[in-house]
């Protein structure tokens, strides 16, 4: 494999990983906040991440609880 081919595998993975960032996808899928309380559940590898990625965009209250396997944890 000469050097172009493993910068095209390279570049291929990096787009790979950032379609399924869920920083970048999970905001656009978020219905408008409705009345009253707003509770986040979540179970998986993915969990935190989603998570994150609500609370950062959520424009109302948000409490809940999300669990995830170790080494995928992240400051909420």
């Amino acid at each position: 494999m000469n050097q172009d081919q493993k910068e095209l595998l390279r570049r291929m993975f990096a787009a790979a990983i950032g379609a399924v960032d869920p920083l970048k996808i999970v905001p656009h899928h978020l219905p408008p906040a409705p009345k009253g309380r707003t509770v986040v559940v979540g179970a998986g590898k993915a969990a935190a991440a989603m998570a994150k990625a609500v609370e950062e965009h959520w424009t109302g209250a948000l409490e809940g609880l999300v669990i995830t396997r170790y080494g995928h944890g992240l400051p909420t």
